[in-house]
């Protein structure tokens, strides 16, 4: 991870949001935070876009409501993390270790969520739209959120017969 990026992430969402807006060219490229070690940080509400966190420890962290999409979470430990209402469109998220984190709410729009571990995270209210799930692991709890959300984008997308 670069230092100096870590370290303005953990002055807080402030220092943050404002290094991005003062510089966007590194915003327009990936902010370094691979192998970061962010276990419960507090990340709620931040701009973590295109962010590179391969491999980054994110334990029982706040990402409540932050914005993530795009953002490299491959092989990343988010294990009892709160990430509700997160955006993770378009996210990375290979062999990601999602087990016990709160995923309630979040937008998962064409993540790929290949090989992860999704036991006993909740996913209820999640938007799963073309997400992918290949050898994911996932308990009968999570598949039944999976196999409803599915049902649903079914019944949205069939067409309407007025008689």
């Amino acid at each position: 991870a670069n230092q100096m990026q870590l370290n303005l992430l953990l002055a807080g969402k402030n220092s943050w949001d404002k290094w991005r807006r003062t510089y966007p060219d590194v915003q327009a490229s990936e902010p370094d935070l691979h192998n970061a070690d962010l276990h419960d940080a507090d990340l709620h509400s931040t701009d973590l876009h295109e962010a590179d966190l391969t491999a980054a420890n994110l334990q029982g962290a706040d990402l409540r409501d932050a914005d993530l999409r795009g953002v490299d979470l491959r092989n990343a430990n988010l294990r009892g993390a709160n990430l509700s209402g997160a955006n993770l469109t378009q996210a990375h998220l290979h062999r990601a270790d999602f087990r016990g984190s709160n995923l309630s709410h979040t937008n998962l729009t064409e993540a790929d969520l290949s090989n992860a571990d999704l036991r006993g995270a909740n996913l209820d209210g999640a938007i799963l739209k073309k997400a992918i799930f290949h050898d994911t692991n996932m308990s009968g709890e999570e598949r039944r959120v999976l196999d409803a959300n599915k049902n649903a984008e079914k019944q949205r997308s069939a067409p309407v017969i007025v008689a």
